[in-house]
């Protein structure tokens, strides 16, 4: 793992060469690449590593299947009875309930969408309900390296 801006851990990036030669090439002809891209940096300003594997990879090897995957993300990530920051705020709270990384990418985005750090923490404390003192290290920490993340792109 390593960190990007605020210490958020993130995977290292692939080498998107090196998939081209030994893998393929990006082959959906229905959306390009960039294309793809945009709604991950609308959402959190970047693109997370391990979204980027998916899809060079598999856009190379079954591009009718980033298209249905990519189909069922937005369906699933923006049911039309919640906003964006609530959406956000669960799934947070979703992933901090298992302890994945990803967390910290949805906590980002939840901040972008609006969420405030009561907030965050509120779905913190629910998960250390269930969860326990681990999901609270875990929030707390994710907390601070956003904050800190925040903190950087402002200087």
């Amino acid at each position: 793992m390593n960190t990007l801006k605020g210490e958020v851990m993130l995977p290292p990036r692939i080498d998107k060469d090196i998939v081209a030669k030994r893998i393929g090439e990006y082959n959906d002809t229905t959306e390009s690449l960039e294309a793809r891209s945009e709604i991950y940096k609308e959402l959190l300003g970047f693109l997370p590593p391990r979204i980027e594997a998916r899809l060079s990879v598999t856009g190379a090897l079954d591009p009718k299947m980033i298209e249905l995957q990519e189909k069922i993300r937005e369906h699933g990530m923006y049911p039309s009875c919640f906003d964006v920051k609530t959406s956000q705020l669960m799934l947070f709270g979703m992933l901090l309930m298992d302890l994945n990384d990803a967390a910290a990418l949805h906590g980002i985005a939840a901040r972008k969408a609006g969420a405030s750090w009561e907030e965050m923490q509120g779905v913190i404390n629910l998960c250390f309900l269930f969860r326990g003192l681990s999901a609270a290290n875990r929030g707390a920490e994710i907390l601070a390296n956003i904050a800190k993340r925040e903190e950087e792109s402002e200087s």
